[in-house]
């Protein structure tokens, strides 16, 4: 498989999701959903995989050749499981990193409209300030793996990350019958441990700490859930949270979470009265 192959194949899931969500009934989120969310939602969904990534692919090739002269494919004879474990270390625990520390105060504004949507949607799997990805370092990591040789290997890998990280973000909860079912519930203890699903991503995206199924200042996990049990974020309830949100931040802006990231402030700060307030000393919630 080539990257172009994944891409295609990534779009295919990103649609069939889109489309069961649609047939559904949780795809358009009318009650929720307002015309400022579908163009955040559709200029991600468009610039992120089709300018930003390609972008960054591209740099990556020449960062790579920056630190070792005439080095494209020099790790091409590597195997494919060796290649895979790199890149679940230098792309995913990476991202995994990156995403906890978006979550602290002096950098959420990258990250908050990813968090501002009220609702759970394979709609929201690109949505973050464009920014956000121009510096993920897993990108960039991945990009100069890719130049030195780890292409096929990665095309598979990125195909199988962004299938469990859009079925993570889907409002359909296809977990939920499968933690009931007596044949597959003793397989999906181990399965919500090793990548993200629908009920630990849906506590990320938890609007009010007060919610026992609300988890947002944990389960970062993209593709490995796994991160989160090694470092003692994990929290796992099979159950979603009532709403979805930030608490206790006044918004903001659509170029400020689209492309021109300004500092977060609180409701109090803002002069408006919270629910609750931010949690953590003042690290927002999301």
């Amino acid at each position: 498989m080539d990257f172009d192959d994944a891409k295609l194949a990534i779009t295919g899931v990103f649609v069939g999701f889109a489309a069961l969500e649609l047939a559904a009934g949780r795809f358009l989120h009318r009650a929720r959903s307002t015309a400022r969310d579908g163009v955040l939602d559709a200029v991600c969904a468009l610039a992120i995989p089709v300018a930003i990534v390609p972008l960054i692919l591209a740099l990556g090739a020449r960062l790579g050749e920056a630190l070792v002269a005439d080095s494209a494919g020099m790790l091409a004879h590597w195997s494919a499981p060796a290649m895979f474990a790199v890149l679940l270390v230098a792309d995913d625990l990476t991202q995994y990193a990156w995403h906890r520390l978006s979550h602290r105060s002096w950098l959420y504004p990258l990250h908050r409209a990813h968090h501002s949507a009220r609702y759970l949607s394979v709609r929201v799997v690109y949505r973050n300030n464009l920014v956000y990805y121009l510096f993920m370092p897993g990108l960039w990591l991945s990009a100069v793996l890719v130049h030195w040789g780890f292409g096929p290997v990665y095309a598979v890998y990125v195909l199988l990350k962004m299938t469990v990280i859009t079925a993570a973000h889907a409002s359909v909860p296809w977990d939920a019958p499968l933690y009931r079912w007596r044949p597959t519930a003793r397989l999906m203890w181990g399965v919500e441990r090793l990548i993200s699903t629908p009920a630990t991503h849906a506590a990320h995206h938890g609007l009010s700490a007060d919610d026992e199924n609300t988890h947002y200042h944990g389960n970062y996990g993209n593709f490995l859930f796994l991160w989160d049990v090694i470092f003692g974020t994990a929290r796992i309830t099979r159950r979603r949270p009532v709403a979805y949100g930030i608490e206790g931040l006044a918004p903001v802006g659509l170029w400020a979470e689209l492309l021109v990231p300004v500092p977060a402030v609180s409701l109090a700060e803002a002069g408006g009265s919270a629910d609750g307030g931010a949690p953590d000393g003042g690290s927002p919630g999301g």
